[in-house]
């Protein structure tokens, strides 16, 4: 049974054709104070290095995937190569990534976390971690794979497979 609170569901449920409904709006509202609320741990913490969340980005995707290439991260990002470089000009000068070159293409570019640069995406990862766990708590158990499909179905069609594979690695499906 689909809770009041959510008429694009009822809808959506009904047979009827969504986009003849009126927006969803509880939804769209829903997800902008959600993203509003979880991004704002870090933001405060960012604001300290005087970075941004771009910068938050960056810093994420470096300290995961070590080795990283610099077309590899804009492919992730989709953001423009200007972009980055600020961001990523920045973030080398503060000692928190470094740029090492490639050992069979010496013209790409590496990217590694420093040791500063991974203790602080820990650290951002981990208050937003809490966000989440506190989210979960008191839900069913299957309400992370729920909610993981529901993302994974946020994301366009034409790159869900290629998302499956950075964050849960290669053997995903």
């Amino acid at each position: 049974m689909v809770p009041d609170a959510f008429p694009a569901l009822r809808s959506q449920q009904s047979g009827r054709d969504i986009l003849d409904e009126q927006p969803a709006y509880d939804l769209i509202e829903l997800f902008f104070f959600a993203y509003r609320d979880f991004v704002s741990d870090p933001d405060r913490i960012l604001d300290e290095y005087g970075f941004g969340r771009a910068h938050h980005r960056v810093l994420h995707f470096v300290s995961r995937r070590p080795g990283l290439t610099i077309a590899e991260l804009l492919d992730i990002l989709r953001i423009t190569k200007q972009s980055l470089n600020r961001v990523l000009k920045e973030l080398i000068e503060k000692d928190f990534i470094e740029s090492r070159m490639g050992t069979s293409d010496r013209r790409q570019r590496l990217l590694f976390a420093t040791t500063k640069g991974h203790d602080l995406a820990l650290k951002l990862a981990k208050l937003q971690t809490r966000r989440i766990m506190r989210a979960l708590s008191g839900m069913e158990l299957e309400a992370k794979e729920t909610i993981s499909r529901y993302l994974l179905r946020l994301i366009d069609p034409s790159d869900s497979a290629h998302v499956k594979q950075l964050v849960f690695g290669p053997n995903e499906t």
